[in-house]
């Protein structure tokens, strides 16, 4: 990827793109041929347990997304626009001030495995499903909204409208009340073929349908950037990317063909492929797959891979141990072991939660009456595997549902640099693998702003000029037939314990008891 914005270009927008981790505000230039992204300011965030929820510290976000903007004041300029990215599924609520109600809740809190459950009871999978064609996870909106409902009740009865996290920011740069198309689509409230709120699903819950906003597509210019901006940013608007990450990260995503696979790789990783329209069918409920919005029209069809986050967690957990380990550290030690000899499903409830991973994916595995695996090495490869096994099975998923088979696999993202973890989906897969853009996300949100603003001609060209852009970096499958049959064995294995995971959860069977 072209770095460094050069003193000649047509366009200068602003990248506010924030991961469940980590955020960064860059500056995305338009050369004519080629994006160029130059990160003004990261920073760090966590979510910390407050009131008894683990909530995440927008004060703290809010206030690195100004030193960011700040710092792309202070550079070269003119800067046309600003638009926000983050994670999906999270919401603020504000009162009729315009103020938020209290601080926005985390989709990993525990709650939310409980109101999903619920929810299971009361109106069963199927009903969940075919009125929204998302696929039922704990980390949905739906259940958090459900907890608010039933158990912190001020928060509703104070509440006016609801936005999805991305814009909560856009209102504070902005003063806008909109949600954008591609966040909320996350939300398992909003029906993915009409694009409308499910609002008979929401009263059938309980859940107030006059907190939806009104909803807006990406690319739309929610007004002029309010606060004391005198250099760059003088006179720039705000202008909505794709707000979710993984829609942005996917504009940006160099797509081959239409039957290629997209892994959008961080905390979590988001596996699917781009669809003219939503698929709401037995065949995807029972696959669990998910329909979000994309740009242009598109809606992605996908499933949400825990990602990440467990080697995250796990890195975490031995840091607090007294083994300070670098990622590059964890996948050497990782690579020095054998493969496939435990694995888990990453997706299982008990992984959602921050805390002891290593342990909890040790005690998985003996209860499924594996090896369990000990040290660094051990724990890390079995994550690898397990991660390269949930990919597998998505591309199985996809192929099932829609008839095409995926042709390849292109992974962004900071995933896209993990060179163990790159090589194993192609194998896993049996599929070559193409890697990069890592700052796709940021090149993504950029890239739609500048199509706003008339630079860019649509996704075509958005992705002819990120290819024209980046580096990309090739993985070949292994032909060796042994390998071929260790993945398939292990497959099968990872299809059981997922089959016992949903049951358990009542993903599997779950019908309406009420």
């Amino acid at each position: 990827m072209s770095t460094g914005v050069p003193a000649a270009v047509r366009r200068r927008v602003a990248a506010v793109d924030l991961g469940a981790e980590s955020g960064r505000v860059a500056v995305v230039a338009y050369d004519g041929q080629r994006l160029h992204l130059e990160v003004a300011h990261r920073f760090t965030h966590v979510p910390s347990v407050r009131d008894g929820l683990l909530r995440w510290d927008l004060d703290h976000i809010w206030a690195e997304v100004q030193r960011g903007l700040a710092l792309v004041d202070a550079g070269p300029g003119p800067v046309d626009s600003v638009g926000v990215d983050a994670w999906g599924v999270d919401y603020g609520l504000l009162d009729a001030d315009g103020t938020l109600v209290d601080t926005p809740t985390c989709y990993r809190d525990e709650r939310n495995v409980a109101t999903m459950r619920s929810a299971l009871r009361t109106v069963g999978a199927a009903r969940l499903y075919d009125a929204s064609g998302v696929q039922i996870i704990p980390i949905n909106t739906l259940f958090s909204l459900l907890s608010d409902v039933r158990d912190h009740a001020a928060r509703i009865d104070a509440a006016r409208t609801l936005l999805m996290l991305p814009d909560v920011v856009h209102h504070l740069l902005s003063g806008s009340t909109v949600t954008e198309f591609t966040a909320a689509s996350t939300t398992a409230a909003m029906d993915m073929r009409t694009g409308r709120w499910a609002t008979d699903l929401l009263d059938e819950l309980g859940i107030p349908a006059r907190l939806m906003p009104e909803v807006v597509p990406p690319g739309t210019d929610v007004g002029p950037l309010l606060g004391d901006f005198t250099g760059a940013l003088a006179g720039a608007r705000v202008v909505v990317p794709p707000a979710h990450d993984t829609a942005s990260a996917v504009v940006a995503t160099p797509l081959a063909g239409p039957h290629e696979l997209f892994i959008s790789s961080g905390t979590w990783s988001l596996v699917g492929v781009e669809v003219p329209e939503a698929v709401v069918s037995a065949a995807s409920r029972e696959a669990n797959l998910t329909n979000e919005g994309g740009y242009a029209g598109t809606v992605r069809l996908l499933s949400n891979v825990m990602g990440l986050w467990l080697l995250q967690s796990c890195r975490r957990q031995w840091a607090a141990e007294g083994h300070d380990l670098s990622y590059q550290e964890i996948a050497d030690l990782a690579a020095a072991e054998p493969g496939l000899r435990s694995v888990v499903n990453p997706d299982a409830d008990e992984f959602l939660a921050p805390g002891d991973l290593p342990g909890r994916i040790r005690d998985y595995c003996a209860r499924s009456g594996q090896p369990a695996p000990e040290g660094v090495g051990a724990v890390a490869r079995c994550v690898i595997d397990s991660l390269a096994l949930g990919y597998r099975g998505v591309a199985a998923s996809i192929a099932e549902v829609t008839g095409q088979a995926p042709t390849a696999v292109v992974v962004t993202g900071g995933g896209s640099s993990h060179r163990l973890l790159s090589q194993l989906t192609a194998d896993a897969t049996g599929l070559p693998v193409r890697c990069g853009p890592v700052e796709a996300t940021a090149l993504g949100n950029g890239a739609v702003q500048l199509a706003a603003l008339g630079e860019l001609d649509g996704l075509p060209e958005i992705r002819r000029v990120v290819a024209a852009s980046t580096e990309i970096v090739g993985y070949e499958p292994s032909t060796d037939a042994a390998t071929r049959d260790a993945w398939a064995t292990a497959a099968a294995t990872f299809a059981r314990l997922r089959r016992r995971d949903q049951t358990e959860s009542g993903l599997v069977h779950a019908d309406a008891t009420t």
